[in-house]
């Protein structure tokens, strides 16, 4: 459908979910443009180091505000994602927070939060219907 799709995981936070991040941006790109590919780049923690904070800001605010939606993998906890998914929801952009429930509770800050529509999941293919259901 080409909607442009914000996709949100941890980079500073913890890169242990980095290969899943790289599989569900694939999932995707099968149907839509994906704004936040590098989040996927399994070098990324190399890489990002050299750039200047302010630099990623102004981009991934840039990105938020002309996202068609916003498709987050919050097990592994981040400051980042958390920012990104309430400045998301400043610019009334449709969130959707997924996140292994055997593994982590989620911050009552996202779960109480009526906006955000809150996806538990435990294997990565239950994860890739839910994904493929919402992007139907």
């Amino acid at each position: 459908m080409n909607r442009k799709v914000y996709f949100a995981g941890s980079i500073r936070g913890g890169r242990n979910d980095a290969q899943l991040y790289h599989d569900i941006i694939e999932l995707i790109k099968e149907t839509d443009i994906v704004l936040t590919e590098h989040v996927g780049d399994l070098d990324l923690a190399s890489k990002e180091e050299g750039k200047r904070d302010r630099l990623i800001y102004e981009q991934d605010t840039a990105w938020l505000r002309e996202s068609d939606i916003l498709i987050a993998e919050c097990t592994c906890p981040s400051l980042g994602v958390g920012y990104e998914l309430a400045y998301a929801e400043r610019y009334q952009v449709p969130c959707h927070v997924f996140y292994r429930k055997s593994e982590v509770q989620l911050s009552a800050m996202i779960t109480g939060d009526p906006y955000y529509q809150i996806h538990p999941y435990e294997t990565k293919e239950e994860l890739f219907e839910m994904i493929r259901a919402i992007l139907r």
